[in-house]
């Protein structure tokens, strides 16, 4: 179910926001990331993205990683859609302390990482508080530096961003190893998403875009769906877009976020579940996608702090 081997790698990542001033390209500090001692192996950050809201991007990044984490991978999840709190309403799970904490109140990042159901753990960006969506220069700084100590704590690092094309859900996921695109099939969607792509496109950060569907009617409707991306992107972006899987429309979910409970664990044989246990495999290398090169959080922290540099 992949599609064919990706384009270029690597490249700058400055680019143009749309309807804004393009982010810095001046190199940070050396001191913003800690040095660190080589390691073989690290965290793969994968950022999860919608060009609307409303499609199952959160709730797809928390099963996704329940399903990871199924198959012995330790999975954090950052809910950095900054002063909301989707990932833990999802999980049913009120942490103690959260990334507000961290970044106002001098606690070790570490400490506000929060266990969750089915073994993942993750960090909660704090409800309703402007303050994280607006964070002045050393605040960001604090948390640039924050992030680079989870990198030996992980093996994967799901990002829920933000939707759409705001700087900074742009900044994570330019920043990020691996982009997801969340898409239903409703033409809004497929418009918003295709300009999401076409965004990343500019940036030249990533050999590849992943797609998942969300609320498909069939299997067929998930295929068609992605072929319309599909076929745009490899005729005007050049940038390879390869499908992921696709959930479709199920009670299951909606019992789900009723309860508080993820659907991975609350109905594990249910159609959603299962579609999700297909993606973890492929990420982990149970398809025939070759898997993408780790620069690990120390990475993503380097490649976001070069691209706000404020």
């Amino acid at each position: 179910m992949w599609g064919r081997p990706s384009g270029a790698r690597g490249g700058r990542i400055f680019g143009r926001v749309p309807g804004g001033s393009p982010p810095a390209g001046v190199t940070p500090d050396e001191d913003v990331v800690p040095p660190a001692e080589p390691r073989a192996a690290v965290a793969r950050v994968i950022a999860v993205t919608s060009g609307k809201g409303g499609v199952g991007k959160s709730n797809l990044t928390v099963n996704l990683g329940l399903a990871l984490a199924a198959l012995n991978q330790r999975v954090i999840i950052l809910d950095a859609d900054l002063g909301l709190a989707n990932v833990e309403v999802l999980l049913g799970v009120s942490p103690p302390c959260t990334l507000y904490d961290c970044l106002y109140r001098d606690r070790d990042i570490r400490e506000v990482l929060v266990p969750a159901p089915g073994g993942v753990q993750f960090i909660s960006g704090g409800s309703g508080l402007l303050e994280l969506a607006n964070l002045d220069r050393a605040r960001w700084q604090r948390l640039l530096t924050s992030l680079a100590l989870l990198d030996n704590l992980a093996d994967f690092i799901l990002i829920d961003t933000g939707a759409g094309l705001s700087k900074n859900v742009l900044g994570f996921l330019a920043a990020a190893g691996e982009v997801i695109v969340v898409l239903t099939p409703e033409p809004t969607s497929l418009m918003d998403g295709y300009s999401l792509i076409k965004v990343l496109a500019r940036f030249k950060a990533h050999r590849e875009v992943l797609l998942v569907v969300n609320r498909a009617g069939s299997e067929q409707e998930a295929r068609a769906t992605v072929r319309r991306v599909e076929m745009a992107a490899d005729r005007f972006l050049g940038l390879p877009v390869v499908y992921l899987g696709a959930i479709n429309e199920d009670r299951a979910v909606i019992r789900a976020v009723r309860n508080q409970r993820p659907f991975y664990l609350a109905e594990p044989r249910s159609q959603p579940a299962r579609s999700v246990a297909a993606m973890a495999r492929c990420l982990t290398g149970g398809g025939s996608r070759e898997e993408p090169p780790r620069p690990g959080l120390r990475g993503f922290v380097r490649r976001l702090a070069r691209l706000f540099d404020r």
